[in-house]
């Protein structure tokens, strides 16, 4: 049974969903809030802490679901540090294969858990931003949220 909490953000409502203890989906589109449980109260804890400044890693059980390519480019994301960015180039390398590029950005798209793994911290080689599954201006938010707190 999936678990659906909703909580507020400074991007809007956020949308948590969780089964078998283990985080499935976080998503700013709305979906009916069902009963809590432990592990999506320590979500909303984790995400708040995020937003206030306070916590730079999230330490989550969490279901990635998805072709085995995809996981292997969402475990890549979470080396990529708090405050920092990398290109989708960078992701590649990191994953071995630079002509992978823009499969990697495919497989970000697709992500079921954004800013919990940091999709956002992803950009272009030419220093742009590229683009984000939730929206260009949750991105850039995320970006200054975390270069204000790091300082870099």
């Amino acid at each position: 049974m999936m678990n659906v909490i909703r909580i507020n953000s400074p991007l809007g409502d956020i949308f948590i969903g969780a089964k078998s203890g283990l985080i499935s989906f976080l998503s700013f589109e709305k979906h009916e809030p069902t009963q809590t449980c432990d592990v999506l109260k320590l979500a909303s804890k984790q995400l708040s802490e995020y937003f206030q400044g306070s916590r730079t890693e999230f330490d989550l059980p969490l279901e990635k679901e998805g072709t085995s390519f995809q996981v292997e480019a969402w475990q890549a994301l979470q080396k990529i540090p708090y405050g920092e960015t990398a290109s989708y180039k960078d992701q590649a390398l990191m994953m071995g294969d630079i002509k992978k590029a823009r499969a990697v950005g495919s497989a970000n798209g697709k992500n079921p858990l954004p800013i919990i793994i940091p999709c956002h911290r992803v950009i272009r080689s030419d220093g742009e931003l590229g683009g984000y599954s939730c929206g260009i201006e949750k991105k850039v938010f995320l970006l200054e949220l975390e270069s204000k707190v790091s300082g870099k």
